[in-house]
């Protein structure tokens, strides 16, 4: 007859005990949003992990690089300054002066004409630049390496998020390595397809335009003097954002939004059709263009969670609204998030997570973010328009928000900050 097992023997075949790990904050994310809610966790002295299953890519001529760019407006810059990252940024920065709107009229594969343009200057709204430019690879780059000097502050890539039981006192996380993690809150900034919100059960809601955006960096013949240039025309806007000269010559970080299938066109033309057809869309305002990057495509949509937050949990950033790229307001709407939530979580730690604070932050951000894609959906539709009507009103839009002294400085305080 076989022998019990001692207790010796059972302890050496049992199955390893999963590591345990106890955190303050747990961010699921290593993108831009998720390095920065880690940042200003951690220096805010809660103990802060992030993690990201694929490590960031820093170079800008990997296949895999961001060359979308980001205008980081002034509320921005001041968080970086609190959470001290800010320094580190700055030197790759280039200064948005102002804002320069376009409008023109055309056809695929024909010269833009302009019909009316007008400029918002960023010293009517104090005596600084609106914001600062950065390419996105740059902005992973430099976050990459100050994060680490950041106490309170662990980033680990190569982990992500597995699976999470949440409970009154804690969020219980299992990561990809089968570490768990007990966290007092969770943040999602892991994307549009964030697998936090929906290990949470938030749904969401997406609305499609059949519209994508090519992003590229070009040279150009004109300087840009630091001010942001949006050229309007059926299909969508062509957007040139400041950036310093490289290897001196005058250059900017392009979005160039299209109906989709002219899109894929653009992204697969040989290379000097497609500097005549950017020329041709940026209707010669900054002489002949040149493409000094590859070419990346993006869906353009817009996208709303059903709820900011759940048990122990906050959803922010893309986790939480995707919005076409218009007027700067993606990432600086991400930045919101986050602003309101650390100011909560500061305010008294030691409500840290619970659900009083996830309904006031739900609560607080539901109505800014609400109004600022109800704003941008109904603009990208009229300027995406080939209908004749809707030109005219983006025409006659244009205009009025300018000349209308009261209506530009309200649109211009609104672009800096949560809509009120």
């Amino acid at each position: 007859m076989p022998t019990k097992p001692t207790a010796q023997t059972q302890s050496s075949t049992a199955a390893p005990k999963a590591k345990r790990e106890t955190v303050d904050v747990l961010v699921s994310g290593g993108g831009i949003a998720g390095m920065i809610a880690a940042a200003a966790f951690g220096a805010s002295g809660f103990k802060t992990l992030m993690v990201d299953p694929t490590p960031p890519v820093t170079v800008g001529d990997d296949d895999a690089s961001d060359l979308r760019s980001t205008a980081f407006l002034r509320p921005a810059r001041d968080l970086f300054q609190r959470i001290g990252i800010w320094s580190a940024l700055e030197p790759h920065a280039t200064p948005l002066e102002a804002l320069r709107v376009v409008d023109t009229v055309g056809a695929d594969g024909t010269p833009s004409e302009v019909r009316t343009e007008r400029q918002f200057e960023g010293t009517e709204t104090g005596d600084e630049p609106f914001g600062w430019n950065f390419l996105n690879w740059q902005i992973r780059r430099e976050l990459f390496a100050v994060l680490p000097t950041i106490t309170n502050t662990e980033m680990r890539y190569g982990t992500g998020f597995k699976s999470m039981l949440t409970r009154t006192g804690e969020a219980l996380v299992t990561l990809t390595d089968g570490t768990q993690v007990a966290a007092r809150l969770v943040i999602a900034a892991d994307g549009r397809h964030s697998p936090v919100r929906e290990a949470a059960g938030i749904g969401v809601k997406t609305t499609r335009y059949g519209q994508k955006s090519l992003a590229f960096t070009t040279f150009h013949e004109r300087p840009h003097h630091n001010v942001s240039t949006e050229i309007y025309r059926e299909g969508g806007p062509f957007t040139m954002v400041p950036l310093a000269d490289i290897d001196g010559r005058h250059a900017s970080a392009v979005v160039w939004m299209n109906r989709g299938p002219r899109a894929v066109e653009l992204l697969t033309m040989e290379v000097a059709a497609f500097n005549a057809a950017m020329t041709e869309r940026s209707a010669g305002l900054f002489g002949a263009l040149e493409l000094a990057s590859h070419r990346g495509m993006f869906p353009i949509i817009t996208q709303l969670a059903d709820r900011l937050a759940a048990e122990r949990v906050a959803v922010i950033a893309e986790a939480a609204h995707v919005l076409p790229p218009i007027g700067a307001q993606g990432l600086n709407t991400s930045l919101n998030d986050l602003a309101q939530l650390l100011d909560l979580a500061t305010q008294n730690p030691a409500t840290l997570g619970d659900q009083k604070m996830l309904d006031v932050y739900a609560k607080a951000r539901h109505r800014d973010i609400s109004s600022r894609a109800f704003v941008v959906d109904k603009f990208n539709r009229v300027v995406r328009s080939q209908d004749g009507l809707l030109n005219a009103i983006r025409h006659m839009g244009l205009k009025a928000v300018h000349d209308i002294k009261p209506v530009r400085m309200g649109v211009m305080k609104a672009g800096l900050g949560p809509l009120t």
